[in-house]
């Protein structure tokens, strides 16, 4: 499959509105080329601690927009065919009545094919099957060794959704869910993901999943990643919301219900979040939170302890925290 790409060069203050107006002539999804630093909060977002120190910001910024491109040499915007001449005239349009209220530097516009690349499944020569201490993590499009067959395995792909098993983070809410769990747990899992914690708990054991994330993506990788492993879609229920500040989602999640609560998510999401899922927590339920960065071990710990929970153990694996915590009485 072939695509053109169009490369808009604009200043970084215009990013947001170019790509915004441009979207409405059907390109969907932009890639974004500046020199803008990333943010302590955006370095969180990427699990990102320490990177190296880039070029001085110098106010450019590139913006391309793909289109696929036809055997015929057509292209294909909203699901109609197009030249690249007549994109190219919109294109120049759009960017000349922004020009008549606003800054968006040269606006100019180049047009290039890119490589016949398989861009839906070029990605898969980066992910392969790897290890959780005794658990095998495998994607679909690899087999399972015949030495590998007795063993506890998951069948999960990379996806829109986070969470692979690859990431410290994970392995650490992995291993101390085996800890604590038992038959009768009933787990919630507050920022799902693809499901994997929630999936891997009812594999070892656990009677019962709810899942809530923020991101609508999280439901059709639950579901996809549910029948993957063979699980019955009635053992895990997933809903969208703010569990954090969505009363709904609060009472739709229930109170003092849950064995264990997991959180996979940030340490500034775990300080509001805390004093919230207390009340979903069982008497004598396990709290455990990850996707912590060493440096805000302590900013967790004290949000644990001001919830009045018991703090019970931290374990670490490289730079990232996990701290498991109990409510008593």
């Amino acid at each position: 499959m072939k695509w053109t790409k169009f490369k808009v060069k604009t200043i970084t203050e215009a990013e947001d509105i170019i790509i915004s107006t441009l979207y409405d002539i059907g390109f969907e999804g932009a890639q974004i080329e500046d020199k803008i630093p990333l943010t302590a909060w955006e370095k969180e977002q990427m699990f990102v601690d320490i990177l190296p120190d880039g070029p001085e910001d110098d106010g450019v910024a590139y913006l391309s927009f793909f289109v696929e491109e036809t055997d015929d040499g057509k292209l294909m915007l909203n699901g109609e065919e197009t030249t690249k001449e007549a994109i190219w005239e919109s294109v120049k349009a759009e960017l000349t009545d922004l020009q008549q209220f606003m800054d968006i530097g040269e606006g100019t516009v180049e047009v290039d094919e890119t490589e016949d690349i398989d861009w839906i499944n070029n990605w898969k020569q980066y992910f392969h099957q790897f290890y959780i201490d005794e658990l095998l993590v495998i994607p679909s499009w690899e087999e399972v060794k015949e030495e590998d067959k007795d063993k506890m395995i998951l069948h999960i792909d990379p996806g829109t959704a986070f969470g692979t098993g690859m990431h410290e983070t994970t392995q650490l809410c992995i291993r101390q869910i085996k800890k604590y769990l038992t038959d009768e747990t009933i787990l919630l899992d507050v920022g799902t993901g693809s499901g994997i914690l929630g999936i891997l708990a009812l594999m070892y054991g656990a009677k019962k999943v709810v899942g809530t994330d923020l991101d609508p993506c999280a439901v059709p990788a639950v579901e996809e990643n549910l029948e993957a492993n063979h699980i019955d879609p009635a053992l895990f229920d997933m809903m969208i919301g703010n569990i954090i500040t969505e009363k709904e989602v609060q009472d739709k999640a229930g109170y003092e219900c849950y064995d264990i609560v997991v959180a996979n998510i940030l340490a500034d999401v775990l300080v509001p979040l805390t004093p919230v899922i207390v009340n979903q927590l069982k008497p004598g339920g396990i709290y455990i939170t990850s996707g912590i960065i060493d440096d805000k071990e302590q900013t967790v710990r004290d949000a644990v302890a001001a919830a009045g929970l018991e703090i019970l153990e931290v374990t670490y694996q490289g730079e990232w925290v996990s701290v498991t915590a109990r409510k008593n009485g």
